[in-house]
């Protein structure tokens, strides 16, 4: 989905200044003046719009750009926008390019844009995969789809400045898929209904947000596995587990550093000696993942130095 159409941009002097109480206004730090930065925001938000993703102006915090117009006196039950006034989040997306002009019009220090998930046609699903704090999100998934057999499909995959990647996939119109940080796996962060993407090409503190080279131009649906564990209570609502059950099964873990291809032998040693040692079970499984990753490739002493390495993280 390619999102590089610029649209002509209001002479800066006709453009309203930002209010006293605007949450980010323009930076002089930013890599390129505010205004381009917006307007670049702007022409890549309308793409997406007519792409069929909903849409609302983030700011370069990545936090909805305008702020609600019931700060200060709250709602009771809380406004989801049916008081017609812009300032009610990721309620505010819309596909209507006249209303995105006019939301964009109203947060002129907006440098980049939100994609609502959840929301018709595509019913979007975003992937949230980290890499950092210890968590590796992109090994955390392709151990889940080997834990549970279902295939990793070509998706649009955008790149976030942290060194991470947002997956795109789409679901069904019901049930939604919640938001949920962590609880798939360590690294992995989940944008569903009520949450939203930060859209390629937006600018932030960080960053910029970008597609992904070679990557599909539209997003692929969610396997079905997937669905199921996605749409699963969180782990508080679950059953106990018999006793003695570990939270990442032994052998699972065994597999995946056993299948691991050229490249991914010690990331993958390390992702599952830290979830042994997370459950308990390092010790007990020391062995059998130094013998699956003697049988990759990697030396013995090599494979213990990085099991070592987890115990002490």
């Amino acid at each position: 989905m390619a999102m590089h159409r610029r649209h002509a941009e209001p002479p800066a002097a006709r453009r309203p200044a930002p209010p006293a109480d605007a949450p980010e206004p323009p930076a002089a730090r930013l890599a390129e003046p505010p205004t381009d930065a917006h307007a670049a925001a702007l022409a890549h938000a309308l793409r997406a719009a007519e792409h069929g993703y909903p849409v609302i102006p983030l700011t370069r915090g990545k936090l909805p750009a305008i702020r609600s117009p019931h700060r200060g006196h709250p709602e009771d039950p809380p406004c989801r926008g049916g008081c017609g006034r812009p300032g009610h989040g990721v309620h505010d997306a819309s596909t209507d390019p006249l209303t995105v002009r006019r939301l964009f019009a109203t947060a002129p220090w907006a440098t980049g844009y939100g994609i609502a998930c959840g929301r018709a046609p595509h019913h979007l699903i975003g992937l949230d995969l980290d890499t950092k704090n210890g968590a590796d999100g992109i090994i955390a998934l392709r151990f889940l789809a080997e834990e549970h057999g279902f295939p990793i499909p070509p998706t649009v995959i955008v790149r976030t400045p942290s060194g991470g990647c947002h997956l795109w996939l789409t679901g069904p119109a019901a049930p939604p898929v919640p938001n949920s940080a962590g609880r798939l796996a360590p690294g992995i962060d989940v944008r569903g209904a009520g949450g939203y993407l930060v859209g390629p090409g937006s600018l932030t503190t960080h960053g910029r947000y970008v597609l992904a080279p070679g990557c599909a131009s539209h997003p692929a649906p969610a396997p079905a596995a997937l669905l199921d564990l996605l749409a699963a209570p969180p782990p508080a609502a679950r059953r106990d587990p018999a006793p003695g059950a570990p939270p990442q099964p032994a052998a699972a873990l065994v597999r995946f550093v056993r299948t691991a291809p050229d490249g991914q032998r010690n990331a993958r040693l390390f992702w599952a000696a830290c979830r042994a040692y997370e459950s308990g079970l390092g010790r007990e499984l020391t062995e059998r993942l130094t013998e699956a990753a003697c049988h990759t490739g990697l030396s013995e002493q090599e494979a213990r130095v990085t099991i070592a390495s987890a115990a002490h993280r």
